[in-house]
């Protein structure tokens, strides 16, 4: 049997790897080809159009590669430019959606604090979501400068990814958050820090399992695949490639080669 036509997965740099492992946990035959668009990263202090602009290079790069599906997986490129690109290509598409439904569902003090990129809270997309699902719980927003560049560098724990995960999470605690969305992909990385941080009684949420079961749900089920030993896994970075390698395989939990991106 051929094998399938790979998925292709964005993200401004290696964030999306977390979306990704999701991905590769509920669907293991997929082959996937993963773009860190590093050589711009971060997204968060660029316009929409520059945004647009670098998901459209990208977009045009993994249909030449074959991809069947894309994956944005950023939640700072899906509010700037998934709209743009459903409507210029006819491949489908899956973006993020921060976690604020089931954030609203499972606090129990009638507040939640959603951590994004200063582009993801400037664009309407994440307004309209709160607005659609906030009901009578109070959203408090707050842009996170610097931590994309911690994950980016692989500082997950050091004293200053500490110190901004703090500044940035515990006032919202003490405004009564009991929920705190990771609205990037890059923040699940710093899960386990930011939860030291918080302490207990603080749920952090993200949609890297809901992405995951949209794309199973978008695909033909894996039985009718079957056939495809081990599935195929491409790496790109329009960054430093080695860069990718280090961190990324560090991320990623195994080793991977990357390849130079132009586009």
């Amino acid at each position: 049997m051929a094998e399938p036509a790979p998925i292709g997965v964005f993200d401004s740099g290696l964030g999306g790897l977390s979306v990704l492992r999701e991905i590769a946990a509920k669907r293991p035959d997929l082959s996937t080809i993963y773009v860190a668009d590093s050589g711009y990263c971060p997204y968060g202090a660029k316009s929409a159009d520059q945004i647009i602009a670098r998901a459209e290079a990208i977009t045009e790069f993994l249909l030449g590669q074959g991809a069947q599906l894309i994956v944005v997986a950023c939640n700072t490129a899906t509010i700037a430019a998934v709209e743009y690109l459903r409507a210029h290509y006819s491949v489908p598409f899956v973006g993020m959606e921060p976690a604020v439904k089931p954030a609203v569902a499972a606090t129990r003090s009638g507040v939640i604090g959603v951590l994004a990129t200063g582009a993801a809270l400037a664009g309407d997309k994440l307004h309209r979501l709160i607005d659609r699902h906030r009901g009578e719980v109070r959203v408090i927003t707050q842009p996170c400068p610097g931590l994309v560049e911690q994950v980016e560098h692989g500082d997950l724990d050091g004293p200053e990814t500490r110190r901004l995960l703090a500044e940035y999470a515990l006032p919202l605690v003490a405004a009564g958050a009991d929920v705190l969305v990771l609205g990037c992909t890059h923040y699940p990385f710093l899960r386990a820090t930011l939860a030291d941080i918080v302490r207990t009684g603080v749920t952090l949420l993200d949609t890297g399992e809901a992405v995951a079961r949209r794309v199973d749900s978008l695909l033909p089920p894996a039985s009718v695949v079957i056939g495809v030993p081990t599935a195929a896994r491409r790496w790109f970075s329009s960054g430093d490639p080695m860069q990718m390698e280090a961190i990324g395989g560090r991320l990623w939990g195994a080793s991977l080669r990357a390849q130079p991106l132009v586009a």
